[in-house]
């Protein structure tokens, strides 16, 4: 009898494992990369993406991987993706989901588990995923049914994205990862809601804004577009309401309207005040920075600042001011109101897609909105507010006068004293100067990222946001996220310049994520600033407790060296004069690289006196 070929079968009929359906419901959901640590508790994961069109980012450690997918969320509004294996590996993770939760970012974080029948038994590297996540993620889900693989995938993505956005954990048993899951290729996509305000809402909003004479807009919050963030300054410059942004939302909207990134905000006072300073005469100083700031203002649009730590003088007593205040994709929380201090008695009204969760203070008016869309529908309504011109200049003038770097005296404090400002001294950088230096360097749309501690107050503060996605930093306070972060910004926005700020205790908690850079072709320009110490902490013991530092010094390899040996640009700088080509070498470079920045142990902070 002969032999009969079997009827061939179509792939898409062909029963695919659980492992390789979470896979093919990844693509389906536009996930490009996944960042992670391998383990033997998901080989069928790994065997699915060795043929995905997914790219597989292996990271040093489960940290570096959450922060990666976590900036990845931040950035492109899908949920980032890490993969990690189950006890140890799960635990290093867990400082990215709980940013991603404190921050309201979308992100996914797959565990590897032991399998099904050892549960219960303390099994190697058994642990109560629930227990460990269930606070401070929004779902954590446990794949027990290798046909509901896809489901699981497409809900948990739903649920990141929807409503107040955050992480979702999938526990994935090994031995359920290999069972079949169906022929399924995995399901469509849920729709995200966005909801939109009434009509009503918005002309109750727009009489609220009528009746008031000091209103103030906060902006935070994800998924801010170009048109949101324009639409939103050019109306809110129109009717001469100030806007702020919320901590570590700076991106939110552009800074300033019409500049280019050579003739921003500030350079006419960075111009006056060179002139002044070249007259060496107080009145031709005055004069000349008078002159600068208002050419600045003539550019300037409405944003004058930003809340939390760090913040200006003016943008806090703005917010005890205002008459009304609109919080658009943030609630007035602890770091925004200064520890539940500030704002909490002004008339609130609470623009979020969720609920009001993390608000503290009055709620004259909640709308349930995506605010983004939101606020495109605002600008097309008829207003007339009757504001406080003279208030609303005065907060301009406040900003720029405090964003735009300028030198300052040496401090006169010892190694372990307290101080502020920048070093004038040669063998120390003047990290002021370095902003300066930034600010004219740059492209309009660079992405900023920074972690934890003193180092990030000057960027946050001089490096001016003028395209939405171009910062990345934890609104938690978590260290060690900037060059993770500048890692998965290069490899999500290729064409766009990446620089991170790092300090040197920041820096080494994940530094080892450059060999990631270097190995999967990221590139940036990583700025690590080296005082010897944890300064943000340092800065707390010489305020509470003078004259007596304790258990915050370090020491520090050679960056530069060490950037090197992983194949990246190393270069150290020791004096803000050699910076700007340090810069310029560090980026003609096409690597990823580090410029080891050595700061005065003394300067805490920038300058705050005021010119």
């Amino acid at each position: 009898m002969a032999n009969v070929a079997p009827e061939p079968v179509d792939p898409a009929e062909r029963p695919l494992s659980a492992g390789h359906l979470i896979v093919a419901q990844l693509e389906r959901e536009g996930v490009r990369r996944v960042y992670g640590v391998p383990g033997e508790s998901f080989l069928d994961v790994l065997d699915g993406l060795h043929d995905s069109p997914i790219s597989t980012v292996v990271t040093r450690h489960e940290g570096g991987a959450g922060f990666m997918a976590l900036a990845e969320g931040r950035l492109t509004g899908l949920p980032g993706v890490a993969m990690v294996t189950r006890g140890p590996g799960a635990a290093n993770a867990f400082i990215a989901v709980h940013t991603a939760y404190q921050d309201a970012t979308p992100m996914l974080l797959f565990v590897g588990l032991i399998p099904v029948a050892d549960r219960g038994r303390e099994a190697f590297q058994e642990f109560d995923l629930t227990g460990w996540f269930g606070s401070t993620a929004k779902k954590v889900v446990t794949l027990d049914d290798p046909t509901a693989a896809a489901r699981v995938v497409a809900e948990s993505v739903h649920v990141a994205r929807s409503g107040r956005p955050g992480p979702v954990v999938i526990g994935i048993p090994e031995d359920v990862l290999t069972l079949p899951a169906g022929p399924s290729g995995g399901v469509r996509p849920l729709a995200v809601p966005r909801p939109r305000a009434a009509e009503a809402e918005l002309k109750e909003l727009v009489r609220r804004f009528e009746r008031a004479r000091r209103p103030l807009v906060v902006v935070g919050g994800e998924e801010w577009t170009a048109e949101s963030g324009q639409e939103l300054m050019r109306w809110a410059t129109r009717h001469s309401i100030p806007v702020l942004a919320d901590f570590r939302a700076y991106d939110a909207v552009p800074h300033d309207l019409g500049h280019d990134i050579e003739d921003g905000p500030g350079r006419g006072l960075e111009q006056g005040l060179e002139q002044g300073l070249e007259e060496g005469l107080e009145e031709g100083l005055e004069e000349g920075l008078e002159e600068g700031l208002e050419q600045d203002l003539e550019g300037t649009g409405a944003y004058v600042g930003s809340l939390g730590y760090g913040r200006g003088d003016h943008a806090a007593r703005l917010l005890d001011e205002a008459d009304l205040t609109v919080f658009l994709g943030a609630p007035r929380g602890d770091v925004l109101s200064d520890g539940y201090t500030r704002g909490l008695d002004s008339e609130t009204v609470l623009v979020l897609p969720g609920d009001a969760q993390g608000h503290s203070g009055r709620i004259d008016q909640f709308v349930s909105a995506h605010a983004p869309s939101f606020v495109l529908d605002l600008v097309t309504m008829s207003a007339s507010p009757d504001t406080d011109v003279e208030w609303f200049g005065a907060a301009r003038k406040a900003h720029v006068r405090f964003t735009t770097p300028t030198p300052a005296p040496a401090p006169t404090a010892s190694n372990d004293s307290e101080g502020s400002g920048d070093s004038g001294d040669d063998t120390y950088v003047d990290l002021t100067a370095v902003m300066a230096v930034l600010r004219e360097e740059l492209t309009p749309d660079a992405v900023i990222t920074y972690g934890a501690g003193n180092h990030a107050l000057w960027p946050a503060r001089y490096l001016p946001h003028r395209a939405p996605a171009s910062l990345v930093a934890p609104r938690n306070g978590a260290m060690g996220m900037g060059i993770p972060a500048a890692v998965a910004a290069s490899l999500a926005f290729p064409g766009r310049e990446v620089v991170s700020v790092a300090g040197d205790g920041c820096f080494l908690m994940n530094g080892q994520e450059l060999a990631t850079a270097v190995g999967h072709g990221a590139v940036f320009v990583a700025l690590v600033v080296d005082n010897g110490c944890y300064a943000t902490i340092r800065e707390h013991q010489e305020g509470a407790y003078p004259g007596r530092p304790s258990g915050t010094r370090l020491t520090n390899p050679d960056f530069a060296a060490w950037a090197r040996s992983y194949g990246a640009y190393g270069e150290t700088v020791t004096s803000d004069r050699d910076f700007r080509e340090a810069f310029r070498r560090a980026r003609a470079s096409g690597l990823p690289a580090v410029l080891h920045l050595i700061q005065d142990p003394a300067v805490r902070a920038p300058a705050t006196t005021t010119v």
